[in-house]
């Protein structure tokens, strides 16, 4: 059975892209957050899965009218990325998941094509990772919970990849790569893709 999580915010002015609001302000940035925010789930929809929406906590004037029609929704835990994506995918295996893949809301770039793939790609390999240009990564896949992948990384770093790969390694999983696509998170990335729109 394949599940797919998404970690999620709800918008709120000020509590979303932090490092595009220091580039671009806040207003500009929540507008940016919106876009993508939609795009993932335009992105998601087709995809047959259980699909699960990990929130993070609201702040007062959070916009909780977006519909998430299709998903079940759960808060965050507190505690690093890690920890939290650990308990995403523990949960969905302890719900009978065969398959888990997890996204965020980040990556202008990420397709249907690209959850199809790794869906598939888990039929034959134990991990599926799409690699984002900051040296992180936008997707993480797998059949089975391997709570090292979460462990002793420096979230945000240009070494969550590295560090994920070399565990992967070190654990003997065959390792399926997606195509490499850039997150948002900097004014920087931002010129990117529009750059690359036009």
């Amino acid at each position: 059975m394949k599940h797919l999580l998404m970690f999620a915010r709800y918008p709120e002015l000020g509590r979303v892209k932090t490092r595009l609001a220091a580039g671009i302000g806040d207003k500009a940035a929540l507008a940016v957050y919106r876009e993508l925010l939609a795009h993932t789930q335009t992105v998601a929809a087709p995809v047959s899965a259980r699909k699960w929406l990990w929130l993070a906590e609201a702040g007062p004037t959070a916009d909780r009218t977006d519909p998430w029609q299709g998903y079940e929704v759960r808060p965050q835990p507190s505690g690093d990325l890690g920890h939290r994506m650990h308990t995403a995918f523990a949960h969905a295996f302890s719900e009978g998941a065969t398959q888990v893949v997890i996204i965020g809301t980040d990556c202008p770039g990420l397709t249907t094509a690209h959850l199809t793939e790794a869906y598939a790609a888990l039929t034959t390999h134990d991990l599926v990772l799409g690699p984002a240009t900051d040296g992180g990564y936008y997707l993480l896949g797998m059949k089975q919970l391997w709570p090292d992948l979460f462990l002793h990384k420096q979230w945000s770093t240009d070494s969550v990849r590295h560090d994920t790969l070399a565990d992967a390694t070190r654990l003997h999983l065959q390792v399926h790569l997606l195509p490499e696509l850039r997150d948002v998170d900097t004014a920087a990335d931002l010129a990117a893709w529009r750059g690359a729109g036009t």
